[in-house]
């Protein structure tokens, strides 16, 4: 008698047997570099009100408030570094498996990993610079940094005078259209649907595994606890993502 196939050998065959991966990553796939899930009890949205973008917009304050935070909760995401889940999905980009990496996360651990800025869609942004909300000029972190724990001066575009933000999605303010058109391009030429650390309750997001299935891929999801569409999936495994990820793919 055969040997039961275990959670990660299903997930292995389902990988060596797909040539359009698309990886999907919420916060889980960092809180185990260290980084705290913002809506976890002690995450920083228990402990503070959400800036709504609107209000960052109109009042000094609010944007003094915000940057305040950035630079009060940054220490964390500085020292982070990449673990064997991000590892795991750049060796599939690397083997030309995986076309893309649709991710919830602002920490640029993908990046770091080793994956290709052109393979991440970075759906509620990137916290590891910032934008001119006018004219999109980018700009560096530590000259804000500098500027503002030194005199309190708050950022403004050099090139236009218009409002610095870090290049991350507020609430209220409009998710990117650029990367939701490509997110859903990918999602629809997929033939394999893995979700990693993702709750999936923060919508419009949170449709991509659904319209992977229903465009014919098979959908694995791998997260600590259970989702609401756990039942949709061909495979479910409730476990930490860097030691699963590290067995199937075989990364350090």
């Amino acid at each position: 008698m055969s040997e039961p196939t275990s959670e990660t050998d299903r997930l292995r065959d389902m990988i060596e047997g797909a040539r359009r991966i698309v990886a999907f990553t919420g916060a889980g796939i960092s809180t185990e570099s260290g980084i705290p899930d913002f809506r976890s009890p002690g995450g920083i949205w228990t402990k503070y009100q959400p800036i709504d973008f609107d209000d960052f917009m109109s009042s000094e304050e609010m944007r003094r408030e915000a940057w305040r935070r950035k630079f009060a909760t940054d220490e964390t995401m500085v020292k982070a570094e990449p673990n064997a889940g991000h590892r795991a999905l750049a060796k599939l980009v690397e083997q030309g498996r995986m076309t893309a990496i649709i991710t919830q996360n602002i920490d640029g651990l993908h990046q770091r990993s080793g994956v290709p800025a052109s393979k991440i869609i970075e759906l509620h942004g990137n916290t590891t610079y910032a934008t001119c909300l006018d004219c999109g000029q980018r700009h560096e972190l530590e000259p804000i940094r500098k500027a503002f724990l030194g005199k309190g001066t708050l950022p403004i575009c050099e090139k236009c005078d218009g409002i610095v933000k870090t290049a991350t999605i507020s609430f209220g303010q409009a998710m990117p259209e650029i990367q939701m058109a490509r997110a859903q391009d990918v999602t629809n030429n997929c033939d394999l649907f893995i979700v990693l650390g993702s709750s999936l309750v923060v919508q419009p997001a949170n449709a991509f595994p659904q319209i992977a299935k229903q465009r014919g891929a098979k959908l694995a999801i791998l997260n600590r606890d259970p989702t609401d569409q756990d039942d949709d999936a061909d495979l479910v495994i409730h476990g930490e993502i860097g030691p699963t990820m590290s067995r199937v793919v075989g990364v350090n």
